[in-house]
Protein backbone atom coordinates (compact mmCIF):
# COMPACT_ATOMS: atom_id res chain seq x y z
CA UNK A 1 0.00 0.00 0.00
CA UNK A 2 2.29 3.29 -1.41
CA UNK A 3 -0.76 5.68 0.66
CA UNK A 4 1.41 5.34 3.62
CA UNK A 5 4.35 6.63 2.10
CA UNK A 6 2.26 9.19 0.09
CA UNK A 7 0.85 9.93 3.47
CA UNK A 8 4.19 10.11 5.59
CA UNK A 9 5.36 12.97 2.49
CA UNK A 10 2.29 14.58 3.22
CA UNK A 11 2.89 15.11 6.26
CA UNK A 12 6.66 16.11 5.70
CA UNK A 13 5.67 18.91 3.49
CA UNK A 14 2.43 20.18 6.03
CA UNK A 15 5.24 20.21 8.86
CA UNK A 16 7.71 21.66 6.73
CA UNK A 17 5.30 24.64 5.77
CA UNK A 18 4.22 25.84 8.78
CA UNK A 19 6.05 29.05 9.26
CA UNK A 20 8.95 29.42 11.94
CA UNK A 21 7.08 32.05 13.73
CA UNK A 22 4.19 29.62 14.35
CA UNK A 23 6.21 26.51 15.16
CA UNK A 24 3.49 25.69 17.61
CA UNK A 25 0.80 25.85 15.87
CA UNK A 26 -1.57 22.82 15.00
CA UNK A 27 -2.92 21.91 11.35
CA UNK A 28 -6.53 21.62 11.09
CA UNK A 29 -6.44 20.61 7.51
CA UNK A 30 -4.98 19.70 4.11
CA UNK A 31 -6.90 19.78 1.18
CA UNK A 32 -5.24 17.88 -1.70
CA UNK A 33 -6.59 17.22 -5.07
CA UNK A 34 -5.96 13.53 -6.26
CA UNK A 35 -5.96 13.04 -10.01
CA UNK A 36 -8.33 9.87 -11.08
CA UNK A 37 -4.79 7.73 -12.74
CA UNK A 38 -2.89 8.84 -10.09
CA UNK A 39 -3.19 5.21 -8.30
CA UNK A 40 -4.10 6.78 -5.19
CA UNK A 41 -7.17 5.82 -3.70
CA UNK A 42 -8.56 8.17 -1.27
CA UNK A 43 -10.00 6.22 1.33
CA UNK A 44 -6.83 4.16 2.20
CA UNK A 45 -5.20 7.66 2.05
CA UNK A 46 -7.07 9.28 4.42
CA UNK A 47 -6.57 5.85 6.06
CA UNK A 48 -3.07 5.91 6.10
CA UNK A 49 -2.38 9.77 7.03
CA UNK A 50 -4.55 9.70 9.89
CA UNK A 51 -1.97 6.65 11.05
CA UNK A 52 0.86 8.57 10.56
CA UNK A 53 -0.63 11.67 12.14
CA UNK A 54 -0.52 10.45 15.43
CA UNK A 55 1.65 11.94 17.58
CA UNK A 56 2.35 15.04 15.09
CA UNK A 57 1.49 18.40 14.35
CA UNK A 58 -1.41 17.21 11.93
CA UNK A 59 -2.68 14.46 14.94
CA UNK A 60 -6.78 15.29 14.41
CA UNK A 61 -6.54 17.58 10.71
CA UNK A 62 -8.94 16.91 8.51
CA UNK A 63 -7.94 15.53 5.33
CA UNK A 64 -9.92 16.98 2.37
CA UNK A 65 -8.74 15.11 -0.97
CA UNK A 66 -10.70 16.70 -4.05
CA UNK A 67 -10.78 13.84 -7.16
CA UNK A 68 -9.76 15.31 -10.45
CA UNK A 69 -11.31 13.67 -13.58
CA UNK A 70 -9.43 12.73 -16.72
CA UNK A 71 -9.87 14.84 -19.23
CA UNK A 72 -8.28 14.87 -22.57
CA UNK A 73 -7.63 16.59 -25.79
CA UNK A 74 -7.26 14.90 -29.11
CA UNK A 75 -4.62 15.89 -30.95
CA UNK A 76 -6.42 15.70 -34.59
CA UNK A 77 -9.55 17.71 -34.27
CA UNK A 78 -8.66 19.29 -31.00
CA UNK A 79 -12.04 17.77 -29.31
CA UNK A 80 -11.38 17.76 -24.90
CA UNK A 81 -13.64 15.76 -23.23
CA UNK A 82 -13.92 14.09 -19.63
CA UNK A 83 -13.05 10.07 -20.05
CA UNK A 84 -15.06 8.11 -18.14
CA UNK A 85 -14.22 4.74 -19.60
CA UNK A 86 -11.03 2.81 -20.18
CA UNK A 87 -11.18 3.89 -23.96
CA UNK A 88 -8.47 6.42 -24.52
CA UNK A 89 -9.97 7.88 -28.06
CA UNK A 90 -11.32 10.81 -29.07
CA UNK A 91 -14.67 11.14 -28.18
CA UNK A 92 -15.52 12.68 -31.32
CA UNK A 93 -13.28 11.67 -34.33
CA UNK A 94 -11.91 8.43 -32.64
CA UNK A 95 -8.08 9.37 -33.11
CA UNK A 96 -6.07 7.76 -30.39
CA UNK A 97 -3.69 10.73 -30.58
CA UNK A 98 -4.65 12.55 -27.36
CA UNK A 99 -2.95 14.58 -24.71
CA UNK A 100 -4.24 14.13 -20.90
CA UNK A 101 -4.63 17.47 -19.88
CA UNK A 102 -6.01 16.50 -15.97
CA UNK A 103 -6.46 12.99 -14.17
CA UNK A 104 -2.13 12.32 -12.91
CA UNK A 105 -2.04 15.18 -10.17
CA UNK A 106 -1.29 14.52 -6.61
CA UNK A 107 -0.72 17.94 -5.09
CA UNK A 108 -1.60 19.70 -1.91
CA UNK A 109 -3.43 22.83 -2.83
CA UNK A 110 -3.58 24.43 0.77
CA UNK A 111 -2.57 23.63 4.36
CA UNK A 112 -4.65 25.42 6.86
CA UNK A 113 -2.92 25.90 10.39
CA UNK A 114 -4.65 27.43 13.44
CA UNK A 115 -1.87 29.06 16.38
CA UNK A 116 -2.81 27.79 19.45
Amino acid sequence: MHEMGVAMQIIEIATASIPEDMKGARVERINLKVGKLSAIVPDSLGFCFEIAAKETQLEGAELVIEEIPVTARCKDCDNEWTIDSPVFSCSRCQSGSIELLSGRELDIDSIEVKED
